[in-house]
């Protein structure tokens, strides 16, 4: 594990072997989402559209993938509220 340090605008660098493993390039987008104490990094793919194609049409719907993360948001959102 590695620790990076932030810079004063609040920039880190990702460190070369995690970078190779996620297959990290220049000008990569990368969605970043705080969850409770931490920051979860997701490299983004190339093209969204190709990957995300055709992703629904077995198993589940979109509407219960967006029901199932509405539920984990309120059960997110009832923790803090508690604190």
């Amino acid at each position: 594990m590695t620790v990076v340090t932030t810079s004063s605008r609040g920039q880190i660098v990702i460190p070369r072997d995690v970078r190779k493993k996620l297959n990290i390039l220049p000008g990569k987008k990368i969605l970043i989402r705080a969850e409770e104490d931490r920051a979860i990094l997701f490299p983004l793919p190339d093209d969204p559209v190709e990957h995300f194609c055709g992703i629904f049409q077995e198993g589940s719907s979109l509407i219960e993938a967006l029901m199932v993360e509405r539920k984990k948001e309120r059960k997110r959102d009832t923790k803090k509220i508690a604190r």
